[in-house]
């Protein structure tokens, strides 16, 4: 089989590799879709993630995966050969409270598919049975690997601002990420001011259906954000740029006892707790990936809603060319990167 490996800092190299054996309590999954993802480049550029030890440039990346199931190992009783699925990424312990909660990505022993052990750049993987998650009918396979990083993470991230359609919510930054909370947002029916530095990406914003967009490099976001809410300031932000000055337009941006969901990655930030918590009750949620148990509800709410994931993927490619889409992905001039398999 082909696998897209990471042997040096920016370099990708495509190797044959035999196809892996499941198993006691695993499946072997045949791939039909695998997206990039913006954690993937911290490898690909010899930054660790997830404290990756010395192995990880025989690690295949890719953790937003999509497939069917081709072989089961020994004791296999939840999915069934020919079953179509996407693969939650993490790994517990399975004995810990968040993972007993089904909130794997919290357990102190997490381990990421693509960083920790092999992942889904590849013609085939293995992965433990507790990892499938069955597609909906009327789910594609494109749809499914984006409907698991993208899709429920943002899906979570409007659940817990409690999106609907009486509010507004501010969404700070519009690349894949932001761009997948603007279809999420949409399907909740809430009102979307879409907020990126890029006017390429806020056009596209407003192709996805954002209500609103600002470009914060020739206007006070925060400031217009009040002018399109009579004052008041929106009712929830999320935010999916890093750093520290989209965190603080987000916390300036809502009203009193607003809420901020955040997504994006980042070392530090220097806030005012007084005037942005304190004095306006206001409230700050980290939101990382989604409770595995709630993957019936995110996939239904997706093909229920016609919310088209694949809007989000710009761009196409055989495993074969992942020496093209790597560096593609990278420049930041894409959305979605999605390796694909006939």
């Amino acid at each position: 089989m082909l696998a897209a490996k990471l042997p040096c800092k920016e370099t990708i190299k495509v190797v044959e590799e035999p196809i892996p054996v499941p198993k006691k309590g695993e499946v072997l999954i045949r791939m039909k879709a695998s997206a990039l993802c913006r954690s993937d480049l911290h490898r690909y550029h010899g930054v660790a993630l997830f404290d990756e030890d010395d192995k990880e440039a025989n690690i295949t990346p890719g953790h937003e995966p999509c497939g069917i199931v081709e072989e089961l190992g020994e004791g296999v009783t939840k999915v069934k050969k020919g079953d179509r699925v996407a693969i939650y990424l993490g790994l517990g312990c399975g004995t810990c409270p968040d993972c007993l909660r089904g909130d794997i990505m919290l357990c102190p022993e997490f381990r990421c598919i693509g960083f920790a052990v092999n992942g889904a750049h590849a013609d085939y993987m293995t992965i433990p049975e507790e990892n499938c998650l069955l597609l909906p009918e009327g789910m594609d396979f494109i749809t499914g690997a984006l409907a698991t990083d993208v899709g429920g993470t943002l899906y979570t991230a409007c659940k817990k601002i409690e999106l609907n359609g009486t509010k507004t919510v501010v969404l700070i930054g519009c690349g894949p990420m932001g761009s997948g909370g603007i279809l999420m947002a949409k399907g909740f029916g809430a009102r979307v001011i879409a907020v990126d530095t890029d006017e390429e990406r806020l056009q596209t914003a407003l192709e996805l259906g954002a209500d609103y967009i600002i470009n914060p490099c020739n206007t006070d976001g925060p400031a217009r954000v009040r002018e399109l809410t009579e004052g008041l300031g929106a009712d929830a932000a999320i935010v999916t740029a890093g750093g520290n000055i989209p965190l603080n337009s987000a916390l300036n941006s809502i009203r009193t006892k607003g809420q901020v969901a955040l997504i994006a990655e980042s070392n530090q930030a220097v806030i005012d707790p007084s005037n942005q918590f304190v004095r306006t009750l206001a409230e700050l949620k980290g939101c990382w990936y989604f409770n595995r148990g709630d993957w019936e509800e995110i996939s239904n709410f997706i093909v229920n809603h016609k919310i088209d994931m694949k809007k989000i993927s710009s761009h196409t490619f055989s495993i074969a060319e992942a020496e093209k889409a790597f560096p593609l992905f990278d420049s930041g001039k894409t959305q979605k990167v999605v390796f694909v398999w006939e």
